[in-house]
C-alpha cells in the first residue's frame, strides 16, 4: 500500500493546548551523521533526506522532528536548509538535554539546569534558522535536579515567545504528574512499538489520556525490525548501534524475526507491510508515531498508514502475536544514544 497521490492525511490534536499535527510524524535523526558514532541506520544523504522531507509535506507530513543532540546541531540545519522558505509550513519538534560543550562536543551528561535550558533554546533557534520552535522537549530528566525546575524554566520560554508547546521524553508517570502541574504539557515522547509496549503497563498510557497529553512514540517500528528487511544479524552494517542493542543479538534475534514474520502475515492479509500495519496500530491506540526515515519511498509507505482500519478481529490478532510483557530483548546499547 503506498500513497502516491498528493490527498492530505488527516489530522489530530496532539494534546489539549491547542497544537494540532498530521496523524503521523517524520522522525529526522538518521537524516544526519554523528560525530562519535557516524551514520545512523544507515548512509547519510543530504539531497535524498531533503526530497524526503519535501514529499512528506505534500503529502501533509508536516511536523517533523529532531535534537540539538542528533550530529550535534546537524540534523537542526539540515533541517534549516530544507525548510527555507516554508518555515510557516511546518511544525517543528526539537529536544535538549544531553549537554553539549562550547567546544560542540557531546558530554553525554543530562543537564536539566535552567541556564543551560536557555543556552539551548538560542542554539536551536539559530540553527533552526528560526524565531520560535513549535514543541520543544526535555529529551531527559536531569537525576540532579527537580523535574519542576527543568519545566518551570521550559514554560518561561513560552511566555518569552520562543517556544510555542512543551513536551517531556523518557519519562515516568510520576515525572509527567509533576511537570504537567508545574506547566502545562502538550506531549509525552517515549520509546513505543508492538515491540515494547511497556507505556501500557507503567502508567503512562493511562496518565496522558487522564490529563489530556499527547503521547508520541518514538522507534515505532522496533528501531528497524519490525520492517522485515532485516533477516539475518549480517543485515545490520558492522558499525551500526543496533548490534549493541540485546534485541538484535544472539537467539533473541531469531525469535523477534519469528514474530514479524507473523504480522507480515495478517499485512499479507490486507496488502500492507508489518510497518505499516505496526504504525496503524499506533494510530489506532491514539499514540502519535514518529518513524524515522531518509528515503522518499518509505515515508511515503509510512504515510499510507494512516488510511489504514483495522478491525476489532485484527486488532486482536496483532496483540496476541505481540502481547503486552512480551520479551523481546531490552533496548539499551551500550553507547549513550538512545533516539
Amino acid at each position: 500500500m503506498n500513497y502516491k497521490n498528493e490527498k492530505q492525511m488527516k489530522t489530530r490534536k496532539l494534546g489539549a493546548q491547542g497544537l494540532e499535527i498530521p496523524m503521523i510524524g517524520l522522525g529526522c535523526m538518521g537524516m544526519s551523521s554523528f560525530a562519535s558514532t557516524g551514520d545512523i541506520y544507515g548512509k547519510a544523504d543530504e539531497k535524498e533526506s531533503i526530497a524526503t522531507i519535501h514529499r512528506s509535506l505534500e503529502l501533509g507530513g508536516n511536523f517533523l522532528d529532531t535534537a540539538d543532540l542528533y550530529g550535534p546541531f546537524e540534523n537542526e540545519r539540515l533541517i534549516a536548509r530544507a525548510i527555507r522558505g516554508k518555515r510557516n509550513e511546518f511544525i517543528l519538534a526539537s529536544k535538549f538535554g544531553f549537554e553539549i560543550d562550547d567546544n560542540d562536543q557531546v558530554t553525554w551528561r543530562i543537564n536539566g539546569q535552567p541556564d543551560y535550558i536557555r543556552k539551548s533554546i538560542e542554539r536551536s533557534l539559530k540553527n533552526l534558522d528560526t524565531n520560535v520552535i513549535d514543541l520543544y522537549y526535555m529529551h531527559r530528566p536531569d537525576p540532579n535536579v527537580p523535574i519542576e525546575e527543568t519545566v518551570g524554566a521550559m514554560g518561561e520560554l513560552v511566555t518569552a515567545g520562543k517556544v510555542k508547546y512543551l513536551g517531556i521524553s523518557e519519562v515516568n508517570a510520576e515525572q509527567i504528574r509533576r511537570a504537567h502541574a508545574t506547566f502545562p504539557i502538550t506531549a509525552v515522547q517515549n520509546e513505543i512499538s508492538l515491540f515494547g509496549r511497556e507505556a501500557e503497563t507503567n502508567g503512562v498510557y493511562d496518565l496522558t489520556q487522564e490529563l489530556g497529553i499527547g503521547l508520541v512514540a518514538y522507534s515505532p517500528l522496533g528501531r528497524g525490525f519490525i520492517t522485515g528487511e532485516i533477516k539475518s544479524p549480517d543485515d545490520i552494517p558492522e558499525d551500526d548501534f543496533r548490534r549493541l542493542i540485546p534485541r538484535f543479538q544472539g537467539e533473541q534475534f531469531y525469535k523477534n524475526l519469528d514474530l514479524v514474520r507473523e504480522l507480515e502475515k495478517i499485512g499479507k492479509e490486507k496488502d500492507v507491510t508489518s510497518s505499516q500495519l505496526a504504525l496503524a496500530w499506533l494510530i489506532q491506540k491514539g499514540i502519535v508515531p514518529i518513524p524515522g526515515t531518509k528515503r522518499v519511498r518509505y515515508v511515503e509507505q509510512n504515510i499510507a498508514a494512516t488510511d489504514i482500519q483495522l478491525t476489532a478481529e485484527e486488532l486482536q490478532r496483532i496483540e496476541a502475536i505481540l502481547p503486552v510483557g512480551l520479551n523481546t530483548g531490552s533496548r539499551d546499547v551500550n553507547i549513550p544514544l538512545q533516539s
